[in-house]
C-alpha cells in the first residue's frame, strides 16, 4: 500500500466519523432529546434480601434433596458392580465406573449449590455492613455540615448542634 493510498484512506475514514453524530449517554427511551433519567428517575441500584433469600434457600433446598434422593443408587449400583465383576461380568467394571462418574457429579452439583448458598449469605452480609457504614458516613456529615451553618439558630447564639452551655460556662 503507497503512502498516499493509506493518506486518502484515513481521510475517508475521518469523514465518515465526522458525519456522524455520538452520545456518550444512555437513550432516555422515550424519544425526548436530552440526558437520561438519573436515579431520581429510575431509583437508587437495590438488592432485595427477600430475593437472595429465595435464592439461597432454593440452592439449599436442591442441596438437601440432592443429600436425600440422588445418593440413594449408590450402594445398590457399587454392591452390583461388584458382584458382576467377582462373576467375570466386563459389564461390573462399567457399572463401576458409571457409579463413580455418578458419584463426581453429583458432589460436583451439591458443591455447586453449597456455594451459591453461602455466597449468597455472605453477599446480603456484606451489603447490609455497608449499607449501615454508609448512613453512618452520611449522618457524620450532615452533623459536621450543621456544625459550619452559620445561619443556624437566632443571630448571637449558640449553634444548637454544639449542645448547651455546661455548668463551668454559667
Amino acid at each position: 500500500m503507497a503512502w498516499d493510498e493509506w493518506e486518502q484512506l484515513k481521510a475517508q475514514a475521518a469523514e465518515r466519523q465526522s458525519t456522524q453524530m455520538q452520545l456518550n449517554q444512555l437513550d432516555p427511551g422515550d424519544g425526548s432529546p436530552g440526558t437520561a433519567g438519573g436515579p431520581s428517575r429510575y431509583g437508587d441500584l437495590k438488592v432485595a434480601n427477600a430475593s437472595l433469600t429465595k435464592i439461597g434457600k432454593s440452592a439449599h433446598d436442591l442441596y438437601n434433596a440432592l443429600w436425600d434422593k440422588a445418593r440413594v443408587a449408590v450402594p445398590s449400583s457399587e454392591s452390583a458392580a461388584g458382584s458382576l465383576s467377582q462373576q467375570g461380568f466386563a459389564l461390573g467394571g462399567g457399572l463401576h465406573h458409571v457409579s463413580n462418574r455418578w458419584q463426581e457429579q453429583l458432589k460436583s452439583l451439591m458443591d455447586a449449590c453449597a456455594q451459591i448458598t453461602n455466597h449468597l449469605q455472605v453477599t446480603k452480609n456484606i451489603h447490609s455492613g455497608d449499607e449501615n457504614y454508609i448512613v453512618r458516613q452520611m449522618s457524620s456529615i450532615a452533623l459536621l455540615d450543621a456544625g459550619f451553618d452559620d445561619r443556624v439558630g437566632q443571630p448571637g447564639k449558640n449553634n444548637p448542634v454544639y449542645g448547651g452551655k455546661n455548668a463551668k460556662e454559667e
